[in-house]
């Protein structure tokens, strides 16, 4: 089989024969001289290359702009045409745009585009104007001549930089070609290569284990054993922050977080999730699933604690199937193994009564736990009673019955007043239970309220006279009838 020796045919090589000189030069001084031309040819020659895209680039954004400009006086008649371009040549001349190659200084109108394209324009209007001076036309003739004028030196230059840019481009297609006949340094790159690339670590558990600590004792030989044995009887140990760690609960994790808001009994979602997220089926992702739909279901968010418990039990299943329970598990879910799925869904179910029965508990023991303002009268033979206004005082206010001589008729309305003011700000539920007039209705809007707040109810209901009590007092037996 011939070999094939033409990909060494780009590599440029000499030796010192090659390199012939004048005899009083040294023949090293004539090979770094070579070598230099040679360098600097190359970089001459990225340079170039370089120049002659940032002026394709430059030219490619103007072209059309050009081209624009163009057609549209092209088409309008000559007025419309002359008065498009002397506007366009204001608005670059006022108001350019900062836009520019890269490397130009934007601050400088002259190497933006606008600025480029307004010293285009310009060249275009002087020359036309002299042409049509030079022509001797007449005034009526002058607008449609300069309109034909500006028409056939814009097409010149669209033409000349349409030609500019094919041009450059055919350099720099043969100076890229030029430079690839030589292998250099840049060409060189890294071919294959065998790495070993370790697996990524097992993440940790949600909840670490307590170390055991081991202990060394020392056993002594003694004639009296049993009297040693009861002195030295070890004591109970202290509680660590271990222990104190055990009660703390699984934290969710952003993972884990997103994991419990994947739809309910979307079996390949959860099942993609898993395999590119390893964290979410840890030791303790469980338990933190589950004390997550706890909150949830406190917080009135039903929905998503039924998907927490469900994440959770679906992670409790693959663990207790072994080590490849994952596999085993959605592998009967994905293919729609109705007995399999009826099992799980119903242990979902009934896991979310629990956890429903639970929440509701706490929360009526809560309920029940928690200090109130209650208004209880003095003795069974008192009764509390509620003076509640009908609205605010009439403008003409008399005051009837023994006693009344000595009232001022202006404090009695001031007092009435403030009593309506007073009733108008309470709650609607409490000017509700007012009206009715029981008792057991006022407790129990009092007992919805914080025990500060109940306090200044009462405190404005006695001020406002709104309160009767036969002797004035109030007393807080709250939770005397549970004794």
């Amino acid at each position: 089989m011939p070999l094939n020796y033409s990909k060494w045919d780009q590599l440029e090589l000499s030796d010192d024969s090659d390199i012939e000189g004048h005899p009083n030069v040294d023949k090293k001084s004539l090979i770094r001289w070579k070598q230099r031309d040679i360098h600097e040819k190359r970089e001459a020659r990225k340079h170039k290359i370089a120049h002659l895209n940032a002026q394709i680039a430059c030219n490619e954004v103007l072209l059309p702009r050009i081209t624009e400009i163009h057609e549209k006086i092209s088409n309008s008649d000559a007025s419309t045409a002359t008065g498009y371009f002397s506007s366009l040549v204001d608005k670059l001349q006022t108001n350019p745009s900062k836009d520019c190659p890269p490397g130009n200084d934007p601050s400088k109108i002259e190497q933006t585009y606008d600025g480029m394209l307004l010293s285009l324009l310009k060249m275009v209007s002087e020359k036309s104007r002299d042409r049509v001076k030079d022509a001797g036309v007449l005034e009526s003739e002058k607008t449609s001549r300069l309109a034909k004028e500006l028409t056939t030196e814009m097409a010149f230059h669209v033409k000349n930089l349409a030609d500019t840019i094919a041009g450059h481009k055919k350099e720099v297609a043969a100076e890229i070609q030029e430079q690839k006949k030589h292998i250099t340094m840049d060409d060189i790159h890294e071919g294959f290569e065998s790495k070993y690339v370790p697996p990524p670590p097992a993440p940790e558990p949600l909840v670490k284990g307590k170390e055991k600590t081991k202990q060394t004792t020392t056993t002594y030989e003694v004639l009296n054993p049993q009297s040693v044995a009861v002195a030295s009887e070890p004591t109970p140990p202290k509680p660590t922050d271990d222990d104190a760690e055990e009660d703390e609960l699984p934290q969710m994790t952003p993972n884990l977080l997103a994991f419990s808001k994947l739809p309910l009994y979307d079996y390949e979602k959860s099942f993609e999730f898993i395999q590119h997220h390893r964290d979410v089926y840890v030791p303790g992702a469980s338990d933190a699933l589950l004390v997550a739909a706890f909150t949830a279901e406190g917080e009135g968010k039903h929905k998503y604690a039924k998907q927490c418990i469900c994440q959770s039990l679906l992670i409790q299943y693959c663990e207790k199937l072994g080590k490849d329970g994952v596999g085993i598990f959605f592998k009967k879910m994905v293919h729609g193994d109705k007995r399999a799925i009826k099992v799980f869904q119903d242990d979902v179910e009934n896991t979310y009564q629990h956890i429903v029965n639970r929440v509701k508990a706490n929360q009526e023991e809560a309920e029940s736990g928690r200090e109130q303002i209650q208004l209880v009268p003095e003795n069974p033979d008192q009764t509390i009673s509620f003076n509640v206004p009908d609205g605010p005082p009439p403008e003409e206010l008399v005051l009837e019955g023994p006693g009344t001589e000595t009232l001022d008729i202006e404090e009695v309305r001031k007092a009435l007043q403030f009593r309506w003011d007073v009733f108008t700000n309470f709650s609607p539920e409490l000017q509700a239970a007012l009206k009715d007039g029981g008792l057991e209705a006022v407790n129990k809007v009092l007992g919805s309220m914080s025990v500060e707040e109940a306090e200044g109810i009462v405190h404005s209901l006695d001020v406002a006279g709104i309160l009767n009590f036969a002797d004035g007092g109030i007393r807080d037996e709250t939770g005397q009838e549970q004794k």
